[in-house]
């Protein structure tokens, strides 16, 4: 089994990270998808366009449902700023609780955010694109979601310049969202609250998961140790924990915590695999 697919298995242990550095989950009823890591690196344009997401979304909707959405859409045309607000409120929870389609249900919450433009919206809104981006490798969808957190993000500063969190999420567009040449500019963003504090673990975590992806596996570790150190429950971190451990060949250590969070989760699939993996590990 691929490591990508073992993860997205265990997609609802990695999610729970935004209860630990959040109080909620912000994106419960997304559907996890393996994708195919392409358009890297061809010389070609693959931004990926609202337009376009929303149109192959609203493909997948009954007639009624069709209907629905396309009459409250209208609304928008001929509303003011206020009942702009509630009706993108409107939008986005139809495609969170009703269709189930995450890309819409962020980007309506997102606009209402902009309208409303109070430092709790916007960062909330942001949050939702950040949260998908640790997760997402097909590189357009990652560009798609940090520039938008980015845009929500960059206001939230513009009214609380103190906001290490909101500096944070920034630095992650930058390491996780392929809008800059220099993915560096996130890390030493992020790192120095990191100096500052140590004990800010949102920062650990997004500074964690920026060494594994570039395969400095034993940073990585350090980083996600500090993590469960303080939040022995955190199971989004035992995991890349675990994963590290072995792709750093240190096996023992690997199957150490995936002991332990195979003990925890209730997902009878995930434990299953989780002790494929751990046999595997053992031989």
């Amino acid at each position: 089994m691929k490591k990508q697919q073992f993860i997205l298995i265990l997609g609802g242990v990695v999610l729970l990270s935004s209860l630990f550095f959040f109080g909620k989950t912000v994106n419960p009823n997304r559907a996890k998808q393996i994708v195919e890591q392409h358009h890297a690196n061809d010389g070609h344009d693959h931004s990926l366009k609202f337009t376009d997401i929303l149109a192959q979304a609203k493909s997948q909707l009954s007639a009624s449902s069709l209907q629905y959405i396309n009459k409250v859409e209208s609304a928008l045309n001929k509303a003011n700023n206020e009942d702009k607000i509630h009706t993108y409120h409107q939008l986005a929870s139809f495609w969170k609780d009703s269709a189930r389609v995450f890309e819409p249900f962020a980007y309506y919450t997102a606009e209402a955010a902009k309208l409303d433009n109070s430092e709790k919206s916007l960062t909330f809104a942001a949050q939702l694109f950040i949260d998908n981006l640790f997760d997402e490798v097909e590189p357009a969808k990652q560009n798609w979601l940090a520039t938008n957190a980015k845009v929500l993000l960059d206001k939230a500063l513009a009214i609380n310049s103190n906001n290490d969190s909101t500096k944070i999420g920034i630095g992650a567009c930058y390491l996780f969202g392929n809008i800059a040449d220099n993915p560096m500019q996130g890390i030493t963003q992020v790192k120095s609250i990191v100096d500052k504090n140590p004990d800010n673990l949102y920062a650990q975590w997004v500074l964690a998961l920026g060494s594994r992806k570039s395969g400095q596996y034993d940073k990585a570790i350090v980083r996600l140790l500090i993590i469960v150190e303080k939040q022995p429950t955190n199971y989004a971190a035992i995991l890349h924990l675990a994963e590290c451990y072995e792709l750093n060949h240190q096996n023992s250590d690997a199957v150490k915590w995936y002991k332990i969070i195979k003990k925890e989760i209730p997902n009878p699939e995930a434990k299953k695999e989780i002790q494929k993996r751990i046999e595997q590990l053992q031989h």
